[in-house]
């Protein structure tokens, strides 16, 4: 008799804790939903304000050139003197594992020459996962569930290649160093991008990259290769939008992924020296997460 009751105990604990997890999962479901809804509404709100309420003049405004504007970089580099500060935040909601939340992406390029850029940059994450939707790298993340915190520094240079002539394209190329300085992996993964575009009729861009990462996982170091493409559209002298698509593939995991998305974005000349800009994203493939939203800025000085 005392057995058949302590079994019976068992069983209505093990219930009662398969309906706590389940109702938590749907709580966390219904979260991310109402997370992308607001933000798309707050970004929206935003970018309305700015458009349509900044005062206009006569003053001449020229596109900085951010590299974060997109996932595609640009091809060009910042003037001699000069310098950019870039940095944004970054939301990713993951398919199987918590959301993904990386700032502030900090991103600093100094011009040297006509053609040559320094780089160097700083960022934090919550819940690290490959950084699959911006030009930032880290860690794969955890796959238990649980969330992991990462640090990094970045330095590198960027330099133009070819000058757009005819059907030859404006190119350049792009070395960087990602150092963590705190997490689970502590290895420098190099991470060179090839990047080149063209400028169209109507001043339409079309740009494309290919990037290369030997990034450390915690079952060794592995290949990701990153193409993408991006068609760039100015609607005012301060306005521009595009569409992109990009894909991360591995190469050297016991289990390979495939994450592509396909994202809009744009961005505003707020002043002369001040761009803000937005882009969100959608998973198409089984390995990408839902969904991402990213938010930020280019300076120069």
């Amino acid at each position: 008799m005392a057995k058949n009751q302590c079994f019976s105990i068992r069983n209505a604990d093990s219930e009662l804790v398969k309906r706590e997890i389940k109702t938590t999962l749907e709580k966390r479901t219904v979260y991310r939903q109402s997370m992308r809804v607001w933000q798309l509404i707050v970004y929206f709100v935003v970018f309305w304000k700015v458009i349509f309420f900044a005062s206009i003049d006569a003053q001449e405004f020229s596109d900085l050139g951010t590299d974060r504007d997109a996932f595609t970089p640009s091809t060009f580099t910042i003037m001699p003197g000069q310098s950019l500060i870039e940095g944004s935040y970054v939301f990713i909601d993951n398919r199987t594992t918590p959301p993904t939340n990386s700032y502030p992406e900090l991103l600093c390029r100094c011009g040297a020459t006509d053609r040559f850029e320094w780089r160097f940059g700083v960022s934090y994450v919550e819940n690290a996962g490959g950084y699959l939707v911006t030009n930032a790298e880290g860690s794969e993340g955890r796959g238990d569930g649980t969330v992991a915190y990462e640090s990094n520094v970045l330095f590198g240079f960027k330099a133009i290649t070819t000058e757009q002539s005819g059907w030859i394209p404006q190119s350049c190329v792009i070395v960087e160093g990602f150092t963590p300085t705190s997490g689970d992996l502590f290895g420098t993964a190099p991470v060179p991008t090839v990047a080149i575009g063209w400028k169209l009729a109507n001043e339409w861009r079309l740009d494309t990259a290919i990037r290369y990462v030997y990034a450390e996982g915690s079952e060794g170091w592995f290949n990701k290769w990153s193409p993408s493409i991006v068609l760039r559209l100015p609607v005012t002298e301060r306005w521009e939008v595009h569409g992109e698509f990009f894909s991360t593939t591995t190469d050297g995991l016991p289990h390979e992924k495939t994450s592509s998305f396909l994202s809009p974005g744009t961005h505003f000349i707020l002043a002369k020296n001040l761009e803000l800009g937005i882009r969100v994203g959608w998973g198409i493939t089984n390995d990408a997460a839902h969904f991402f939203s990213d938010a930020g800025f280019g300076y120069r000085f």
